[in-house]
């Protein structure tokens, strides 16, 4: 991101570039999936900033109705309390989007036999119908190394279906929890997955010390997978030691070889211009 560059315009330019704009121009419902696990200040979640700044760029580029989605994983409250908690209400009301708390929407159940963990799943029936666009924040994870636009796609599971023994929301995937998020996202993956990276969790998802210095990016792309590659390498954790990526790769997506385009903000002395890495530069990355 280009200092002192307003959000909007680093993001407008990266859509840009992405070619966002020519695969959306006939949808009729964007679902944007942001991280709000509990109410947690960001960068443990999604930053309305973000959010509104994209939206503000989606009503430029196509008619569609735009829904703001999540199902939070928290034990005592539900997602509108968390939607209120951390300004999404707020936006709501100023941009004129809907908000849905995906665990209590309506479902549509499906079966797999390729997936082993989940060969048969109840998910929203809003996501199979909408262009799913995921939003998560760059963090690393406990369990599974990191967590970034795959495992965002764990706030789409209802919880009177995954809910175990009165723990938080979400609790059976902690069973297998790689594989688990793996066979869901082959169910329903993200469409486009935009990543903040602009700070960075650096060691844990829901507490512990932030990226320092901050990691100052903004990551997007159409293939999943290696969007996720690149903030497990911005984060300084190898892709192939996080298992939903492994599982993942070349068959939802390709993790190597990783072609990153890094799209400069225009400002005083920078043009702007497009600088191409590939192969294993992909792990210098500044961070």
């Amino acid at each position: 991101m280009a200092a002192g560059a307003p959000l909007g315009h680093n993001l407008g330019r990266l859509l840009d570039r992405c070619g966002l704009a020519q695969r959306i121009r006939a949808c009729r419902t964007i679902l944007i999936k942001p991280n709000l696990v509990d109410v947690l200040a960001p960068p443990v979640t999604t930053p309305v900033d973000i959010v509104e700044a994209l939206i503000d760029w989606l009503r430029d580029h196509c008619d569609a109705s735009l829904v703001i989605g999540e199902g939070t994983a928290a034990r005592d409250h539900d997602t509108f309390h968390v939607f209120s908690e951390l300004g999404y209400m707020a936006l709501a009301r100023r941009k004129a989007v809907e908000l849905v708390d995906l665990n209590d929407a309506a479902t549509s159940h499906s079966r797999r036999p390729d997936c082993r963990r989940w060969p048969e799943l109840h998910l929203p029936a809003l996501v199979y119908e909408a262009f799913l666009l995921s939003l998560p924040v760059l963090k690393a994870h406990t369990l599974d190394r990191v967590t970034l636009g795959l495992k965002n796609m764990m706030g789409l599971a209802p919880p009177r279906h995954y809910q175990e023994q009165g723990s938080w929301k979400k609790s059976a995937f902690h069973r297998d929890l790689g594989h688990a998020v793996a066979d869901l996202n082959r169910y329903r993956c993200p469409d486009f997955t935009l990543l903040d990276a602009r700070v960075g969790m650096a060691e844990a998802h829901l507490f512990g010390p932030l990226c320092d210095p901050p990691v100052n990016r903004l990551v997007a792309g159409f293939d999943p997978v290696a969007v996720d590659a690149c903030g497990a390498a911005l984060l300084g954790r190898d892709w192939r030691q996080v298992e939903h990526i492994r599982r993942l790769h070349n068959e939802l997506g390709r993790a190597e070889p990783l072609r990153i385009i890094e799209t400069a903000g225009e400002g005083p002395g920078n043009p702007g211009e497009d600088n191409e890495k590939a192969g294993q530069d992909r792990y210098r990355l500044p961070a």
